[in-house]
């Protein structure tokens, strides 16, 4: 067959991709200019307009901070200022727990999903519940450090403080943008344009994305302005051609899935007698073709012809399915018009999604019967739907699962964590902010010995870390990277039986450990067993010395993320030994370590310019 047709289709379907990206663009710059529009048109009677600072904070997806301090925390978020105007690093304020692109290169960090949607920027996220519902008219971030994180603001429908259930709950995006690098750290009031919404709200949600920052984001307080009657326009718009804009909007893809239900079962396939070169295609041709489309795509695409639809419903389109962006209308619905193309799915992404009753156990539980026998990934980070009859469901349902991400998933009953020992196969465990216990932790831990990456960072009802330790030194083996991000109680003796036990360890971290001290020899015992180490946090253990700088500039040759935030006892001497040795150093965090002061920085990051050394401030 010749390969003109194929030529033809190819060229035809880029060109086609190209000028929707141009009218995309085009139609963005128009919606920015009808915003401007409404912002100065509105007219706002001076005695509606109300001015309140968030109440309260009622969900995030992760915090620098400790469960039970205030310290970096989200819980900053509510209530009045206490840091703007000023800049720097403080303790006051809410400070998410990543930034950069430091933790997409280390062992623990999954593959990425194909099909992701390229208008998802969202990594982390926070949700603000304010006393009184109103029409937003203007939303103040107040950021008192590296600036620049916020993506994206939504609106909700729901009253939290209301007595009654809603009968609908919707959530619509005031404000949405691509990830931005602020080149000043110094503080800022971010007050984006805001798209005008139908319906008052008190609950606001803050999506950020912070990859290309050079540190940690703070965020002091959140001010919504808005009125309490409904806003109309005193300015018609008559400059732009409002009917160009119905198609495409900032929510476009959340509308394009809104609903599946729709977009999958109530229209008419088109009957096409002959579909000219594409009949002649191969049928893997076309499967590749559509395979870079993203869902809401593939959706809009099925509604073509029943050639494109038979394509677009094939379940190999659906090996990864990631509904994560569509968080805002993924329900029990979605779910079920998703059922007849998910028997293939291998790893699923259904994080954030299902909250305030979208997906019951019942729908979720559906889900499983159909992919679980496939499923070797399964995401779930801060998706509280969960309860321990869905644990139960993924235990019995997902027999070849490798892969378990329960991440700030704070609202699961200590005693559902036990089911997860019955998935002997798994080599990836996150349970950051859970709630798991100690006795659920030691039967996983035993009946799982496959176990490569485990994180159990602020996992606060675990009463003996050194025990857990001694087990993961004598079970797991093949253990790669362990995060004991903020473990209270761990001591030398158990890092000295972790070392002894796992070598193939790569990425630690330590960090805010209080109860480990540099006199004991553990921090000299991790460099000299774990000569694997790529990746090393001991931020805030005020002992660490040079000594232990020395022994892993000798012994932990593949070292390229080291944080020693807090200490006081490492001298520019060591550091310069480290830089020596560990050629393949790209991250080295010395924020509030006495004796580096920023000359010493200057004059390091002037001889080893392949190395970002960080140094915090405060003023």
């Amino acid at each position: 067959m010749s390969w003109f047709p194929m030529l033809t289709f190819l060229s035809m379907f880029y060109y086609i991709c190209a000028r929707r990206r141009a009218r995309l663009a085009s139609r963005g710059e128009m919606i920015n200019s009808r915003r401007a529009i409404e912002s100065n048109s509105r007219a706002l009677p001076m005695s509606t307009k109300a001015v309140q600072y968030a109440k309260e904070v009622l969900d995030f997806s992760s915090h620098y901070g400790s469960e039970n301090s205030m310290s970096y925390t989200m819980w900053n978020l509510a209530g009045t200022p206490n840091v703007y105007p000023s800049s720097g690093d403080f303790t006051q304020t809410a400070v998410f727990k990543n930034y950069g692109n430091w933790w997409n290169h280390c062992p623990s960090t999954p593959a990425p999903f194909k099909r992701t949607s390229t208008n998802f920027f969202s990594q982390d996220y926070v949700e603000l519940a304010f006393e009184e519902p109103v029409y937003p008219t203007a939303v103040h971030i107040l950021e008192t450090y590296h600036p620049g994180s916020v993506v994206k603001i939504l609106a909700c429908s729901a009253n939290p403080y209301s007595q009654s259930a809603p009968a609908e709950i919707r959530w619509e995006t005031l404000w949405s943008g691509e990830p931005t690098r602020v080149i000043s750290p110094q503080s800022r009031q971010f007050t984006p344009c805001l798209k005008e919404i139908s319906f008052p709200t008190n609950l606001l949600r803050l999506e950020t994305n912070s990859s290309l920052l050079d540190y940690y984001t703070e965020l002091d307080a959140v001010e919504l302005h808005g009125v309490k009657e409904k806003p109309v326009l005193s300015l018609k718009i008559s400059a732009i051609d409002m009917s160009d804009l119905d198609d495409d909007y900032d929510d476009k893809d959340s509308c394009e899935l809104d609903s599946l239900t729709n977009q999958l079962s109530n229209f008419a396939i088109r009957e096409w007698t002959n579909n000219g070169y594409f009949d002649k295609l191969p049928y893997e041709l076309i499967q590749f073709i559509i395979s870079h489309l993203a869902l809401p795509d593939l959706c809009r695409l099925a509604q073509a012809c029943k050639l494109m639809y038979q394509h677009c419903c094939d379940p190999l389109q659906y090996t990864h399915l990631s509904l994560q962006p569509y968080w805002t209308n993924v329900n029990d619905s979605s779910l079920e018009y998703l059922l007849p193309r998910c028997n293939l799915v291998q790893r699923l992404n259904l994080s954030w999604t299902g909250n305030r009753g979208f997906i019951s156990t019942s729908g979720f539980t559906r889900l499983l019967k159909v992919c679980g026998s496939e499923l070797v990934r399964l995401e779930l980070a801060c998706s509280h739907f969960l309860n321990e009859a869905c644990l139960e469901a993924i235990a019995e349902m997902c027999p070849n699962l490798q892969e378990l991400n329960l991440s700030s998933c704070d609202k699961l009953p200590p005693q559902a964590f036990g089911h997860i020992s019955k998935l002997s196969g798994l080599k990836r465990l996150v349970l950051y902010r859970t709630k798991i216990e100690q006795t659920a932790l030691l039967s996983i831990l035993s009946f799982c010995p496959q176990l490569q990456h485990l994180n159990l960072g602020s996992c606060v009802l675990i009463e003996d870390y050194d025990l857990i330790a001694s087990v993961l030194g004598a079970k797991c083996k093949k253990l790669r990277s362990l995060e004991l991000w903020r473990c209270k109680n761990i001591t030398e003796r158990g890092i000295v039986e972790l070392a002894s036990g796992c070598v193939l360890l790569e990425e630690l971290d330590l960090g805010w450990c209080p109860t480990l001290q540099s006199s004991t020899g553990c921090f000299v015992h991790v460099a000299s067993k774990l000569p694997k180490l790529r990746k090393l946090f001991l931020t805030a253990n005020r002992s660490v010395c040079d000594s232990d700088i020395e022994e892993l500039a000798r012994n932990c040759q593949h070292l390229q993320q080291l944080d020693i935030l807090g200490t006081r006892m490492v001298s520019p001497t060591a550091l310069r030994k480290l830089l020596e040795c560990c050629k393949e150093l790209v991250l080295l965090d010395v924020s509030f370590c006495s004796q580096i002061d920023s000359r010493v920085v200057q004059e390091l990051a002037s001889r080893f310019p392949s190395v970002c050394i960080k140094k915090s401030f405060t003023q």
